[in-house]
């Protein structure tokens, strides 16, 4: 039997859920749950200073709201620095680790010094060989004994081979001098103790795997698939940052993009299968692998992002997009639906879902549903109101008094009515709109018709013509 998948998300909790990151958390979960396998979350919180409860609570919520569920706990690599200090000392036991004495001033002059002749500052401990019998009494650090000849390959899964000389990799500190482990030693032992096969994550790591990989062969450990992928860029082709404008996956929940649609945007943003751009979660977990990720920095298209999430807002179960735009309305800060709005949203769903690429653009169109009367007309709406006599709409309301409340029927009164006074449907679809909602960009007059009722349609109506 092969062993199975495990794959883990590792975010610093120094901040939100960055969209760099919470696409590499959807690789990982996507590679993991189409193999049968784990998707583990672990908060590398040891910078003590800058890691707050209120950042790890805000990448557990971006999480959520992705979708992205994890296996297990949630593993503090904080709480585990005893087991990672424990490998830093058995190292030293076998004689792959060292003891060095040198002070920061001393390494800090040998660096300077190197700079001056023009020579590599990578700098090399003298306590490297040294017999313990002639230490003294004083601060060490505990430093790996990194290979000095040969070359180190990566093999990577996005990248291809990617050789280091060993001469060019230093003795990596270990342990620092108060005994707190480093953040290299604690990633590695984190993985393998959670068994982890895979590691997908930024290419900003691909250095970092070299030394990484010491580790693991001094610790005699099968090493994890390694699959570094491109950062994103913004479309000016630069590192995506503040001026490229929303960065945390929740600012694109409060901007009222739906889940689905940013999974399947960040899944194609660097990678692909074939010609596929709209897909579901299903398709996504199926077809997902490290072969399909380029190489190049993908970058962030918001009008592409759009696009996909009107599609998915298109084919979502009504019930269930009620509920995400509850859910939208919340994070957003914004007035909170009444039973009766929320009741007549998922009513009118049908018709508000096409060419809604967002939740605001699909709760403007449904302004109809939710607004109560009196309506406040716009100033489009007024002025298709000012188009048409009162006298037609006053005409018009015994004739729907009478009529029966199905599409067919009110279809053929209203162009039989528009021909009887010498005018096309589309002359009197305006003003409907304007009596029925307010505005002017609105589903069709007989879909609000058939929504609001007749005692309702009748009701604005009557408000219009005073």
């Amino acid at each position: 039997m092969t062993q199975p998948v495990v794959t883990r998300f590792a975010p610093s909790p120094t901040g939100y859920l960055h969209i760099g990151g919470a696409r590499t958390a959807l690789f990982n979960w996507l590679y993991a749950r189409g193999r049968g396998g784990k998707f583990l979350l672990r908060i590398e919180d040891t910078d003590r200073e800058r890691s707050t409860p209120e950042a790890t609570a805000a990448i557990l919520q971006g999480m959520a709201w992705l979708g992205l569920d994890h296996d297990g706990e949630v593993i503090s690599q904080f709480e585990r620095a005893d087991r990672h200090a424990e490998v830093a000392r058995q190292l030293l036991g076998e004689g792959k680790a060292y003891k060095c004495f040198a002070t920061q001033e001393e390494i800090a002059a040998f660096r300077d010094q190197a700079k001056a002749e023009g020579k590599s500052t990578l700098y090399r401990s003298p306590w490297r060989d040294v017999d313990e019998a002639s230490h003294p009494d004083a601060p060490y650090v505990i430093r790996i004994k990194a290979p000095q000849e040969g070359t180190t390959v990566i093999k990577d899964e996005v990248q291809g081979d990617v050789s280091i000389r060993n001469d060019q990799l230093d003795d990596m500190i270990l342990l620092r001098s108060d005994g707190t482990p480093v953040y290299m030693l604690a990633v590695v032992v984190d993985d393998h103790d959670m068994q982890v096969t895979h590691v997908i994550r930024g290419d900003d790591h691909l250095n970092n795997a070299a030394r990484q990989m010491m580790i693991y062969e001094a610790m005699g450990w099968d090493i994890p698939v390694w699959a570094h992928i491109p950062l994103i860029h913004g479309a000016d082709g630069k590192k995506l940052s503040k001026r490229h404008g929303a960065l945390g996956a929740q600012e694109y929940q409060a901007m009222g993009y739906p889940a689905a649609g940013m999974r399947n945007y960040l899944a194609r943003l660097g990678w692909s299968h074939g010609d596929d751009e709209f897909f579901t979660d299903a398709q996504a977990k199926d077809w997902f692998n490290l072969s399909g990720i380029g190489k190049s920095p993908a970058r962030f298209d918001t009008k592409k992002l759009e696009n996909l999430c009107g599609q998915h807002i298109a084919v979502s179960d009504d019930a269930a997009l009620r509920q995400e735009i509850c859910a939208y309305l919340a994070v957003a800060g914004e007035t909170a639906l009444t039973d009766a709005q929320s009741q007549g949203l998922e009513h009118a769903m049908y018709c508000l879902k096409d060419r809604a690429r967002t939740f605001p653009e699909l709760i403007e169109k449904a302004h109809f549903v939710l607004a109560s009367r009196p309506l406040d007309q716009d100033q489009k709406a007024q002025k298709a109101l000012a188009s048409v006599s009162d006298g037609i709409l006053e005409e018009l309301t015994p004739q729907l008094q009478n009529a029966s409340w199905v599409r067919d029927d009110l279809e053929a009164l209203l162009n039989a009515f528009a021909e009887a006074h010498d005018t096309k449907f589309g002359k009197l679809a305006g003003p409907l709109r304007a009596v029925l909602a307010g505005r002017s960009v609105t589903p069709s007059v007989f879909d609000m018709m058939l929504i609001l009722g007749r005692e309702e349609t009748l009701a604005r109506l009557q408000d219009a013509t005073g």
